[in-house]
């Protein structure tokens, strides 16, 4: 059990947060802007949004996982349990993500060693003691905690699959190793970019399901980042929805989707294929629309869509249903 803290107070607290990103010699993007987030010990947040909205930027600069090229720009500010990481030492960021933070990316291939047998990724992750410092964890507790790890995420055969490396592993198992990797330490936090992208249908339900297990057993906070709505809404208790780098609508999760007033929330949600509506060709975003998006971005309080259908004599598919 962890320590008992103030329900009131937050564990991330994100403000003002900026990325600059450099796309060659004397070129770059400001991937990130003006984005501002929160997330309480054991609250489960999703962050949503199309390809290059920002979210899996956003999620790399809260763990201080951005390319270490001196003309990468981060501002604004990261405070992880009261204590400010803009500006920190690396020994700091490292200190943190050592101890707090659980990282699951969508493509295990590129952050398992190939060279290096299951168990012995899982068992780096795990602490060599049990609270951190002091009273050290026996080889047999840290051994036990790894096949733990492994069952947790639900891989069969555990003692089989640690001795093995990551090629004679299916991209589904190799997954689950990553999630097994991010539980390992116990972490406050476990920050999950498309964690289920890799996997078929039939496993995915069971990942999500150890997800929350993790959130609900461990009291740790989940920042789930996806381009699926389905899957941020069911293991979301609020939502942030991102474009083009800046966040444009956020609240509790149902209320987002159930009420949507940002333009860019509407067709986001409008591009969701229905399971009634066979045939029926999947709504993407007008490039007109995306330009008028980029013209308002800086509105507090954005026009709705059907001033942009009034102004350009225009409807688009589907105009208005959720409005």
């Amino acid at each position: 059990m962890r320590e008992s803290v103030d329900d009131d107070r937050h564990l991330l607290e994100v403000t003002d947060l900026a990325v600059y990103l450099p796309t060659g010699e004397r070129s770059g993007v400001q991937a990130v802007s003006k984005v501002s987030l929160n997330i309480k010990r054991g609250e489960r947040v999703g962050i949503v949004g199309e390809s290059g909205s920002g979210k899996s930027v956003t999620g790399r600069a809260v763990a201080g996982l951005l390319p270490t090229n001196p003309r990468v720009k981060v501002s604004g500010s990261i405070k992880f349990d009261g204590n400010e990481l803009i500006g920190a030492r690396n020994r700091d960021w490292q200190a943190m993500r050592n101890r707090h933070v659980g990282m699951i990316f969508q493509d295990p291939l590129t952050y398992l060693n190939p060279v290096m047998k299951i168990g012995k990724q899982v068992l780096e992750a795990v602490p060599t003691s049990a609270n951190g410092a002091g009273n050290g964890l026996s080889k047999t507790a840290r051994r036990a905690r790894v096949l733990e790890c492994l069952a947790l995420a639900g891989l069969p055969d555990v003692e089989e699959v640690a001795e093995k490396f990551p090629h004679e592993l299916s991209g589904g198992m190799r997954q689950r190793v990553l999630i097994a990797i991010a539980i390992a330490k116990s972490p406050d936090i476990i920050i999950a970019d498309e964690p289920t992208t890799a996997l078929d249908a039939t496993v995915q339900a069971k990942v999500l399901e150890t997800l929350e297990q993790t959130v609900e057993q461990l009291g740790t906070s989940l920042i789930l980042i996806s381009h699926d709505l389905a899957v941020v809404a069911s293991m979301t208790e609020r939502i942030y929805v991102m474009y083009a780098g800046r966040v444009v609508e956020d609240g509790p999760t149902d209320e987002v989707l159930n009420n949507l007033q940002h333009p860019y929330t509407q067709m986001l949600l409008r591009s969701v294929r229905s399971l009634t509506e066979a045939g029926v060709e999947l709504y993407s975003i007008p490039p007109t629309v995306r330009a008028w998006l980029a013209q308002h971005a800086d509105d507090e309080i954005p026009p709705p869509l059907s001033a942009f259908e009034a102004e350009h004599g225009v409807v688009t598919q589907g105009a208005g249903q959720h409005a």
